[in-house]
């Protein structure tokens, strides 16, 4: 499997098949004297904002604090949570559980919300 093609900025969904956002990144663990193993996928703006440049990430970490009170920040999904990897990348979680998903709440309740007749 090539990660940054299979994997990287690919659909997430959870186990009801509801997204979830996309990969935003990958961390990988390094070991002494054995090859490189796969921890986590992260999910959230702040990951998007430091693969732009790194001085937005500290842009985006204040928005979400100073919006959502801190949560959609970074969410790290672990390997082992991870069930399927296809079109898709499958996970093991119920997407409205997950801090992931701050940030689509927010701009529901606050600007989309307000729209007149769109809610």
């Amino acid at each position: 499997m090539d990660l940054f093609r299979d994997v990287l900025d690919n659909q997430l969904v959870d186990r009801q098949e509801y997204r979830l956002g996309r990969v935003d990144g990958i961390v990988v663990e390094l070991r002494d004297g054995q090859p490189p193993r796969l921890a986590y996928l992260e999910v959230g703006l702040p990951v998007l904002a430091r693969r732009l440049h790194p001085r937005l990430e500290g842009r985006a970490t204040a928005l979400l604090r100073r919006c959502c009170g801190g949560r959609g920040l970074a969410f790290r999904i672990p390997w082992a949570k991870v069930r399927d990897v296809g079109l898709d990348v499958e996970v093991d979680y119920e997407a409205e559980e997950t801090p992931a998903m701050a940030w689509e709440q927010w701009i529901r309740d606050h600007v989309v919300g307000r729209i007149p007749g769109a809610g």
